[in-house]
């Protein structure tokens, strides 16, 4: 049975099953996060559709078919109010956020960004770093290919 309370509706019985699980007011934040990067991967060349599962628990954003990113999870934070994105962390991703926004967003690590249960979504710098993320193995491979053509050239 599709979920019909979110758009696009999840479809996995799973990644539905966590989201149902979380408190109303934290379910909802967690949606609004869904909901930017499913947006986002849309309105973004090269990205396409993003399958959605879970990794360790947690609903997760891959970029299966196009192979254009890395992948994306979010969760409540263990222990204390809030939510986060998660990031892989070798990809850099997390600094770099960090270096673009350094007074709006809370970069934790190299991993996460974090948001309290009263903090405002800064929608605008989030969709950013989600297009950063939708499109890591995209940039690589493009400075690989540049790389490789200005060494024969």
């Amino acid at each position: 049975m599709a979920d019909t309370t979110t758009t696009p509706p999840i479809a996995d019985d799973a990644v539905r099953a966590v989201f149902a699980a979380w408190p109303p007011a934290l379910r909802g934040r967690l949606l609004a996060l869904r909901r930017l990067i499913l947006e986002t991967a849309a309105t973004t060349k090269g990205v396409g559709a993003l399958e959605e599962t879970l990794k360790w628990g947690q609903p997760a954003y891959l970029t299966t078919r196009s192979r254009s990113g890395s992948t994306i999870r979010l969760g409540a934070l263990r222990g204390q109010d809030g939510y986060a994105l998660y990031f892989i962390c070798h990809t850099g991703l997390v600094e770099r956020f960090s270096e673009l926004y350094p007074s709006t967003l809370r970069c934790v690590g190299n991993r996460a960004l974090h948001f309290g249960p009263d903090d405002a979504l800064p929608e605008a710098e989030l969709r950013h770093c989600l297009q950063l993320a939708l499109t890591y193995h995209l940039r690589k491979r493009s400075a690989r290919s540049r790389g490789s053509a200005t060494s024969t050239g």
